[in-house]
């Protein structure tokens, strides 16, 4: 049977299944069989006798990983692993608690909030003690009480430094208070809870570390401190730890994972070197060399080199955009012929740093007819904020439309509540109008001075809306309804504060045949765009997703967007050394992600947050080897300048004139990007783009509708 269990491995792998006795770290890279080397150890210790299924503890992040384990292990034994402690963290925290409730001060029946759960505790909480959640927003407290928790903090270990962080400690107590009349656990306080039972029961302790002489854990990269410091309470100083994990894929520091935890781990056990698994099984060697290429440039690494034996495969195919629909319209191309040879559009992803990229992508791919499917997340104009800010458009068009009126009444919240709600129901359904009409003339009680503002809000914005050019109402509408700042208040809020912005731009962008009835026609589109175009669970479908969401994941062939410094790496990250590391290791996440196939893209210029914003391209370009990659024009050969130094580059033009007095030779300067010179230009019907080499920010394609561009002296 050992013989059966080791068949197909590769030294590497056989060399860590087959480890003797003590701990080791396992790192591996992508696509190296991690899974299959963890599952077998499993395996292997089970059926050469130096484990029993009590003493195994196998830990994963993900419920679909542990049922992969339990199924693979089920294949492999003669018997059924289903009694073993296999599952994720919060899981097998549970199945503790389950089994210790007195311990730890539960009933015996306990129940477990899931997110919205605690959120709507914590919506009732506030409320009781008259808090107001507009200066402490549910889901501000809910962060700070989850991100406390998995630090192992209480309350009272905390310490405030000013009033506010005060009140947001005392209101933690009171939450947790709560959850303890109430008998109901978060799942922060599932790990945090069996923690401190770990902690104050030295029998209970020594139980479990006398009962568990093997401990595997998978994705060992992802884990936060408290989880680190829980499996280190299960482990016995003559326990075994098998961890398996890539530093080199740590890409969620802002859940609180610490990839030191991985050296942590090294120095606790005595470890010297981590068994590394180099050998990859997906991708072909052109795609492995850009991943190694990149990767070094990362400082602190365990350090590995990808390999493949399935050769080289073809070189990354580059391509600079002129804008970001023009981006689109390339990827759509290039899948169209992905498919015309054969490729099955499942087997396509295109992947994009920001949620808000994927409204421009989804309207390219939907207009060609190609099926999508959006991965892990909703379509761009399905989104909650999304919604929240069409309903007030549809309501400056169309305030007698209810089902508007009834999404954001009360959003952001402004003292309106069910009751109120009902009532103006009642009102409406009595005399025969709407519910606009009713909270105009007929509302009365508490909530009168409340629906007073919200009507006063509604008449401001259709004011507006006879002032103001379109896109610039949208973002009026935004502001004034106090949506931006409900997500400015959300610390996880930025995506949809991005989303918000990108609406903005799609409004700055949306041109129809009749411009004086924009409004309602934008609100057409974005309906038919929200429309059940989406492929089935069932259809083979392009996928899209944000390159977070594609970890664990892998294609035929991948499309990476967006590749512009500011976007990605993200602007947020970009003048601190840990977070560019953070965004250089997304970005190996990316590149290998794909098995045969892998495109670059970036926009020369793109709308963001309304406007048009340029930008060099990413920074990650120049740091993959040019030999790797392929332009329109061929092959890039080894020594020829990296994408940002090629950008800069002036080409000669011949001397031509164009509408507005501009000419090829000209000197200008813009607000932005200082002076440069007219190298190129097009005409397009009326329009008019200018191809301009600035000194410090390389070659620009500028749009002379909205460039800033005025002549400069020779």
């Amino acid at each position: 049977m050992l013989a059966t269990l080791l068949s197909g491995l590769n030294p590497e792998q056989s060399r860590a299944v087959t480890l003797p006795s003590g701990s080791a770290l396992v790192l591996a890279g992508a696509g190296s069989g991690k899974t299959r080397v963890l599952t077998t150890r499993v395996a292997w210790l089970l059926a050469s006798g130096r484990a029993t299924p009590m003493g195994i503890l196998a830990v994963t992040f993900t419920n679909k990983a542990a049922r992969e384990m339990t199924t693979r292990l089920s294949a492999m034994l003669p018997f059924s692993p289903r009694g073993m402690w296999i599952g994720t963290f919060h899981g097998l925290a549970h199945r503790f608690l389950r089994a210790h409730w007195r311990e730890a001060g539960l009933p015996q029946t306990f129940g477990i909030l899931d997110m919205q759960d605690q959120l709507a505790l914590i919506k009732r909480l506030l409320k009781s003690l008259a808090v107001s959640d507009e200066a402490f927003p549910p889901r501000e407290l809910q962060r700070f009480i989850n991100s406390n928790k998995d630090q192992a903090l209480r309350a009272e270990a905390l310490a405030p430094h000013d009033a506010y962080h005060t009140k947001l400690t005392e209101l933690y107590a009171a939450y947790d208070a709560q959850c303890n009349r109430e008998g109901v656990v978060d799942f922060a306080e599932l790990m945090l809870r069996s923690y401190e039972v770990l902690t104050r029961h030295a029998p209970l302790r020594e139980h479990y570390r006398s009962r568990f002489s093997h401990i595997l854990v998978d994705e060992f990269q992802d884990t936060n401190a408290l989880q680190y410091a829980w499996l280190r309470l299960f482990t016995a100083p003559e326990a075994a730890v098998f961890a398996v994990g890539d530093d080199d894929q740590s890409i969620y520091a802002f859940r609180g994972a610490e990839v030191g935890n991985m050296r942590r781990l090294m120095h606790d056990c005595g470890l010297t070197e981590p068994i590394r698994l180099e050998q990859n099984y997906r991708s072909c060697g052109c795609i492995l060399d850009a991943a190694n290429a990149l990767i070094t440039r990362n400082d602190g690494r365990l350090g590995k080199n990808l390999w493949t034996d399935a050769g080289a495969g073809e070189p990354i195919r580059l391509h600079c955009a002129w804008n970001d629909q023009t981006e689109a319209a390339y990827l759509v191309d290039e899948a169209k012929a992905l498919h015309r040879e054969g490729m099955s559009w499942i087997e396509m992803a295109v992947l994009y740093r920001s949620n808000a990229q994927s409204r421009v992508l989804e309207h390219a791919l939907f207009q060609a007819g190609i099926p999508y499917r959006v991965y892990g997340g909703l379509r761009f104009f399905e989104r909650q904020e999304i919604k929240h800010a069409l309903a007030y458009l549809k309501l400056i068009a169309d305030p007698d439309a209810d089902h508007a009126l009834l999404r954001v009444i009360n959003t952001p919240a402004r003292g309106i509540g069910a009751r109120s709600v009902e009532n103006l129901h009642t009102l409406a359904r009595e005399q025969g109008i709407s519910l606009w009409q009713a909270a105009c003339g007929h509302a009365k009680g508490r909530a009168a001075a409340s629906l007073a503002r919200f009507v006063l809000l509604l008449d401001d914005l259709r004011d507006k809306a006879a002032q103001l050019p379109f896109a610039e109402l949208v973002s009026y509408t935004l502001e004034a309804s106090g949506l931006r700042a409900l997500y400015q208040a959300d610390k996880e809020g930025a995506d949809r504060l991005e989303n918000l912005d990108e609406l903005v731009s799609a409004a700055t962008c949306f041109v129809c045949e009749d411009p004086t009835n924009l409004l309602n026609e934008f609100l057409a589109h974005a309906a038919l765009e929200a429309g059940d175009h989406q492929a089935g669970s069932s259809e083979a479908a392009l996928q899209m997703m944000t390159v977070h969401a594609a970890k664990g994941l892998e294609f035929e062939a991948v499309f990476v967007s967006g590749l512009e410094e500011g976007l990605f790496p993200h602007e947020n990250a970009q003048h601190d050394a840990n977070g560019v590391e953070e965004e250089r290791r997304l970005m190996y996440v990316a590149i290998t992600r794909a098995r045969k196939r892998l495109y670059f893209s970036h926009a020369q210029q793109r709308m963001l947050h309304g406007q048009i914003r340029y930008s060099l391209p990413s920074r990650f370009l120049d740091e993959i080897p040019a030999s790797l990659i392929k332009n329109g024009s061929g092959t890039i050969a080894a020594g020829s300048p990296p994408p940002r130094a090629a950008a800069r580059k002036a080409s000669p033009a011949v001397h031509r004139a164009f509408s507005g007095g501009w000419h090829i030779g000209q000197r200008v300067r813009h607000v932005k990007f200082g002076e440069g010179t007219i190298l190129n230009g097009e005409s397009l019907g009326e329009e008019l783009r200018l191809q301009v080499n600035f000194a410090e920010h390389g070659t620009k394609w500028l749009d002379m509708r909205f460039a800033k561009l005025v002549s400069a002296p020779s």
